[in-house]
């Protein structure tokens, strides 16, 4: 049916996408146009010849979304809280608890607006709603497909395992976050290791600000001491940020084989970051996800696609900036001419 053509078409692109290279960030965002475009088609079939059925469908999803927005809300308020306690009160364990608020923000600016029925307020809330739907549209796409790559197969074949560092406790201590990566790079270097390779353990973290010394040493030290092999580790004790865990190891990796494989180990909610990430630096591997508290996620998460939205920084912000345009040109168009009606009921009249 041509209803249903536009998220073929989108789907087609996403299939091919995902067979060129699976870490592709705009695979998530045709897998989610494929399913919107689909969800049109579909609700346009089902009320075609019923505009009553139409209009109670359409009401009946706007009060779900409403409904939904509000306990959304609500549990990230409440996780934010949760994160302050448990974590402190650093920028990034706010994430939660200021996109909650922001959504209870939002939701008194439109009820606000429908209430006053003024024209420049309707134009400020229905463009903060246009902005906040292009947000929420990119964050499930990259929720979604990140869920999606995390669980796919990888290759067997790798030559390195490369577990990227995420900061010290005391400024020298493996913390639990990082201890974990650690614990899923062994169990995927064992995985590897009865396939008949011995490939080696790659430590990926400089020197913070506040730490004694690199954290890709401090991993290396905690490896050792739970019986790993020392001579199958290295070390890369330069990167302090992901771009450069990934730059570093790749250099790295390349001067000592330069048709390796590697396999990139970190925490699941930032999985799909890093596959992008390692992409973009030309790695050849793929990433792995070890397990997150359940009350740090949410926080995590939102840290990840924040991240993920200033790595496209360009496209993000022209496409934010047609929002305003068009807001402010609506605006102007219903702007009262002096004397009379405006603009748009001066054309009616």
């Amino acid at each position: 049916m041509p209803a249903f053509l536009p998220s073929l078409v989108c789907f087609i692109l996403f299939c091919a996408g995902f067979v060129r290279d699976r870490r592709r960030a705009g695979n998530a965002v045709l897998l989610g146009l494929s399913l919107v475009f689909g969800g049109i088609a579909l609700f346009r079939e089902l009320t075609r010849g019923h505009p009553q059925v139409g209009r109670d469908l359409a009401f009946a999803l706007l009060i779900l979304a409403a409904l939904g927005v509000i306990v959304l809300a609500w549990f990230l308020i409440a996780n934010g809280i949760t994160m302050v306690r448990k974590e402190g009160r650093s920028p990034a364990n706010l994430l939660s608890l200021g996109a909650g608020v922001g959504l209870v923000a939002l939701l008194v600016l439109l009820a606000t607006a429908l209430a006053l029925h003024t024209h420049a307020l309707m134009v400020v809330a229905a463009a903060a709603v246009a902005l906040a739907g292009y947000v929420a549209f990119l964050f499930l796409c990259f929720l979604s497909y990140g869920a999606l790559y995390g669980r796919l197969r990888l290759r067997r074949r790798a030559d390195y395992v490369v577990v990227l560092g995420s900061g010290l406790i005391g400024g020298t201590t493996v913390p639990p976050l990082l201890a974990g990566r650690l614990d899923r790079a062994r169990k995927e270097h064992a995985r590897l290791s009865r396939r008949g390779r011995r490939p080696v353990l790659l430590t990926s973290g400089g020197r913070g600000p506040d730490e004694k010394l690199p954290e890709s040493h401090a991993m290396a030290d905690h490896l050792i001491a739970r019986g790993f092999p020392a001579d199958l580790i290295r070390r890369e004790d330069r990167s302090t940020t992901t771009d450069e865990n990934m730059r570093f190891s790749k250099a790295l990796m390349e001067k000592e084989k330069p048709d390796y494989r590697c396999v990139i180990v970190t925490n699941n909610y930032h999985v799909f970051r890093a596959a992008v990430t390692a992409r973009r630096a030309g790695v050849r591997g793929h990433v792995i996800g070890a397990p997150t508290a359940s009350y740090f996620w949410p926080s995590a998460m939102i840290r990840e696609f924040v991240a993920l939205l200033v790595s496209y920084r360009r496209t993000n912000a022209a496409l934010f900036l047609l929002v305003l345009v068009s807001g402010l040109f609506i605006w102007w168009l219903g702007w009262p001419a002096p004397g009379g009606p405006g603009i748009l009921g001066a054309a009616r009249t």
